[in-house]
């Protein structure tokens, strides 16, 4: 029917309310908590933060300043997340922090919490929990671009440019248009999220070609990462000394920074911050580790065969001459020593004396060997489940778009 045709009715009727007639003490037991979450900033002082967590208590600000506990669970680095349960009356009565340390199994569970006696703070370890996530990514302009774009953390995207840098050249072959799926550990403390662990599988569709990798660590080994057929993704050599960087200058003539005059540049320089890690290609014995020339630190490695490699203009070598390395190990820093204009690694490739293209030579180095017989059974099953997984991870790239 109409609404305008129905009857209408007006009811009064007193009511009187029962709060005002409990007494006081039974009002002042109607307590309840508040629960406050905030990242610490570098900034942050014990008052800043309680501020911006809503606590009001000079007290729990006073403690916080002064207790050992607290000044390294919430102050020794910038970016951790604050837990604070405080009552109605904006006081402090617990204060929760959890951190990690890299690659570390545990994390650490600052505790500050409000007792008979006052505060108290503690330090506790608990193991990390370990859950996949799966995300995908479409490149627009860099890879980094587009995992950015994904919500996918740098750490996963410097893994997959590791990962495929033996076969997709990410500086010059990478497209418009070209995908990524992957698969990759999220280490969680008490279901809060602190750090990703490594790629467990991941997929890139570039210039027509689908690369895909899967990590598999066989009884006995370190773990690495294979093709999906079970061939090893591992190379003899790296394509580059250190983790994802940007190159500045490559193998080909240019303008000498100090000389001021065209000549071949027979080498590849990485531009990084002074302190950065730099690693070793491949398994070798350390040649030469000192200042020879305008090379200022420098560290030569012999892997065999006539093959050297050079790191020079380091800020710190971490090797001795006469030492074995095995491929990845951290051998110095990249620094502004000898012949440069700013902090740089300038990293050669030498076969019986001549320069050659590292990258090159990354590229056409041995395979490592495949999955073995004993185990393969147990691969083909993690296999299949990283496909169906790597094949699912669009889909919920979208769905979560929706």
């Amino acid at each position: 029917p109409d609404p305008s045709d129905m009857p209408v009715r007006e009811v009064l009727q007193a009511i009187e309310p029962m709060v005002a007639a409990l007494p006081d003490d039974v009002l002042d037991a109607h307590r309840f908590r508040l629960f406050r979450t905030e990242t610490v900033r570098s900034s942050d002082t014990a008052i800043s933060l309680l501020q911006r967590l809503g606590v009001d208590d000079t007290t729990a600000a006073a403690f916080l300043r002064t207790d050992a506990n607290a000044k390294q669970g919430l102050f020794a680095r910038a970016g951790r997340t604050v837990h604070a349960e405080t009552s109605n009356t904006n006081q402090l009565l617990k204060l929760t922090v959890r951190w990690s340390q890299d690659e570390s199994p545990l994390f650490q569970r600052l505790v500050v919490e409000k007792t008979a006696t006052g505060l108290r703070s503690r330090i506790e370890l608990a193991p990390l929990a370990s859950s996949s996530r799966l995300a995908s990514a479409t490149v627009r302009t860099t890879l980094f671009a587009a995992t950015d774009d994904a919500n996918i953390p740098d750490s996963v995207a410097i893994q997959l440019a590791e990962i495929f840098s033996n076969t997709i050249d990410f500086r010059r072959a990478l497209r418009r248009g070209d995908r990524l799926s992957v698969v990759y550990e999220t280490l969680e403390a008490d279901g809060e999220p602190l750090r990703t662990g490594k790629v467990l599988s991941a997929e890139f569709a570039s210039g027509g070609k689908t690369h895909e990798a899967i990590w598999f660590q066989e009884p006995g080994t370190k773990g690495s990462y294979y093709a999906l057929n079970g061939n090893s993704m591992g190379r003899a050599f790296l394509s580059s000394p250190m983790e994802f960087s940007r190159v500045s200058s490559g193998f080909s003539m240019r303008m000498h920074p100090i000389l001021q005059r065209w000549r071949a540049h027979l080498g590849t320089d990485f531009s990084a911050p002074t302190g950065t890690a730099v690693r070793t290609v491949g398994d070798g014995k350390v040649e030469f580790a000192g200042v020879p020339n305008g090379f200022g630190n420098v560290v030569f490695i012999n892997h065999g065969n006539n093959q050297v490699t050079v790191y020079a203009h380091l800020s710190a070598i971490h090797v001795a001459v006469g030492q074995s390395v095995s491929q990845g190990q951290h051998i110095g820093a990249v620094g502004q020593t000898g012949w440069a204009t700013g902090p740089h690694l300038h990293f050669e490739f030498r076969v019986n004396g001549v320069h050659q293209d590292p990258e090159d030579l990354a590229l056409q180095s041995a395979d490592a060997a495949p999955v073995s017989a004993a185990s393969r059974t147990t691969f083909d099953k993690l296999a299949s489940t990283m496909r169906m997984q790597l094949a699912a991870a669009p889909l919920v790239q979208q769905a979560s778009a929706k």
